[in-house]
């Protein structure tokens, strides 16, 4: 068996990581060991079924035993762990969940569903360091996977209502608080069906603007709010997040489908884990809706066709309706008024499960059926 190193398994995406595997018994096929930055010598929790030790994740000698290392722990880990597990000659396969390491020329980003078979060639060349991509990126290809495999795609545009998920946990948790607060600040006048509304939003307004509100993760109010603008300004008027949906959907691309445009802008919304995207797409030459909607449909398995009507679209195309499922929900199909091949559509998928963890767990998987 393989011996499987996992960092960061506490964590969100970590977390979340090991209960699809434990639900998929992926754990049966592997020799796993548990590291830790900060519980080293504690045993591994009862649901893990060993009775191992937690190792110390910064353990160079340690970490070097493992075949795979698979971590969730994050950029900074990476960066201090990873030279050097290479400086030592280590040469297991690295499967990370963090950015640091996307865009390095022996690096793949892994999402099989649509570049299995980059992923087999890189495998072949000698590559061995693995990285799960963008989580948008990766929910979009996912969801427009039926026109890529028709070479029908030109451009997309995309506008993106990302989840406080894709800031971490404890930005989940202030979303939360900052949703009480803003609550409790009106509750008495909510309690009288009597008071005037434009007195209860100023009530509201106050409290989002005091010192006191909770902000230290966004920075700023996310409830009842939103913030246009994710991750660092790359000086040219976009954001990396937004400068990542090119970058990484053309190397996720790049052996096996044409390369494509992509652009647009990323918003944090008040939605705890599922991203929205609202896309509109230049098609090739002229399809009807019939035509895209089938391409979609015969995409991948996960993708599901909502139809364009307002019951349909409220109820199934929302966060609330994926959260906690694998489902890629796409919906609002329809030819815009600017040309006969250009396309509006709404995708939504969990920002945690095929955004993070679960491309993670099937490359694991891919190598471990390799490694036999």
């Amino acid at each position: 068996m393989q011996k499987v190193g996992f960092v960061g398994w506490r964590g969100m995406v970590g977390s979340v990581l090991v209960e699809r595997m434990q639900s998929e018994k992926d754990f049966d096929s592997l020799e796993s060991s548990f590291f830790t930055t900060s519980q080293v010598g504690q045993k591994t929790p009862p649901y893990l079924k060993n009775n191992d030790l937690l190792l110390d994740a910064f353990d160079i000698n340690e970490l070097s035993r493992m075949n795979i290392i698979v971590t969730c722990q994050g950029g900074d880990y990476t960066k201090k762990v990873y030279p050097e597990l290479k400086k030592i000659g280590w040469q297991g396969h690295w499967v990370d969940a963090a950015s640091s390491l996307r865009m390095d020329d022996d690096a793949l980003i892994v999402l099989d569903p649509i570049n299995h078979i980059a992923i087999d060639e890189a495998y072949q060349r000698g590559i061995k360091t693995w990285v799960g991509g963008n989580c948008t990126v990766s929910l979009m290809l996912l969801a427009i996977h039926g026109l890529i495999k028709e070479n029908a795609v030109d451009w997309v545009s995309s506008m993106t209502y990302q989840a406080a998920s894709g800031a971490g946990a404890q930005n989940m948790r202030e979303l939360l608080e900052q949703m009480g607060s803003l609550y409790n600040s009106a509750r008495e006048m909510l309690d009288d069906p009597r008071s005037n509304i434009l007195a209860i939003d100023q009530k509201v307004l106050e409290s989002m603007h005091s010192k006191s509100f909770p902000k230290d993760n966004f920075v700023v109010p996310l409830a009842g709010n939103l913030i246009p603008w994710i991750d660092q300004d790359l000086n040219n008027g976009q954001s990396r997040e937004e400068w990542k949906g090119q970058a990484e959907s053309n190397k996720i691309l790049q052996n096996g489908h044409d390369s494509i445009k992509v652009d647009g802008l990323c918003v944090r919304v008040g939605s705890m884990r599922s991203h929205s995207q609202a896309l509109t797409i230049k098609l090739k030459k002229d399809y009807d809706v019939k035509q895209v909607e089938k391409m979609i449909t015969d995409g991948n398995e996960w993708v599901k066709l909502i139809p364009n009507t307002r019951e349909n679209s409220i109820h199934d195309l929302t966060p609330s309706s994926v959260s906690g499922t694998l489902e890629i929900v796409i919906g609002r199909i329809r030819q815009l008024n600017f040309d006969k091949n250009i396309f509006s559509a709404f995708t939504v998928g969990d920002q945690l499960l095929w955004g993070a963890a679960e491309p993670i767990r099937r490359i694991l998987k891919i190598l471990i059926q390799k490694e036999r």
